[in-house]
């Protein structure tokens, strides 16, 4: 017979791979979280992948697992998370979108700013890709995901100053790495005044 799972003990079944007890927790707490997400994402089905995206990370990463409160207070607060990145992910891509249509307006850039434009975002894309892994990811959860060090931190469960290092880190790389555009970057720059 299996032992009584517990929210103490629950953490460290799921971190051994124990898959009755995470589908259990799913089964008890995927409604619940749905109703929670749906407060704060306005699309149901948005709300629901949100969850659904949550628990895929957490078995995912079971095995770095270190839920220090209830496993339940542990779900909700990730699924409030995730919730918040996507909303600030719609509010970046909103903003985007907007900044798009005021150029498409009347107001289009000239070819050689399009062309220096999409050169440089494919080198920093490339750039980004050649960083080490935690400088990326870190780097990645800050300037796109608008993330702050502390809840980078939280997420790839290492301290704030790991986080600060790595994003340092990865702003020397990124600088080392585009110094051939930075002439060009200020000739453009200087230009617009």
């Amino acid at each position: 017979m299996a032992p009584l799972l517990t929210e103490q003990n629950i953490g460290e079944a799921i971190r051994q791979g124990n898959e009755p007890a995470f589908e259990a927790m799913f089964r008890l707490h995927y409604a619940p979280l749905c109703r929670y997400a749906r407060q704060l994402l306005p699309d149901a089905d948005d709300a629901e992948e949100a969850v659904q995206a949550t628990f895929v990370t957490i078995w995912e990463k079971r095995a770095t697992l270190d839920v220090s409160i209830s496993f339940k207070a542990y779900l909700f607060r990730a699924v409030h998370n995730r919730c918040l990145r996507r909303l600030q992910h719609e509010n970046v891509r909103d903003k985007h979108r907007e900044q798009v249509l005021v150029t498409d307006n009347g107001l289009a850039a000239s070819p050689v700013e399009t062309l220096l434009g999409d050169e440089l975002a494919s080198r920093v894309q490339q750039a980004i890709q050649r960083l080490p892994e935690k400088c990326r990811l870190a780097f990645t959860l800050s300037r796109y995901d608008e993330l702050s060090y502390a809840e980078i931190a939280d997420q790839l469960n290492i301290s704030p100053k790991t986080v600060e290092n790595q994003i340092g880190k990865a702003l020397r790389l990124m600088r080392e790495e585009l110094r051939e555009y930075l002439p060009f970057i200020l000739l453009w720059l200087l230009s617009q005044n």
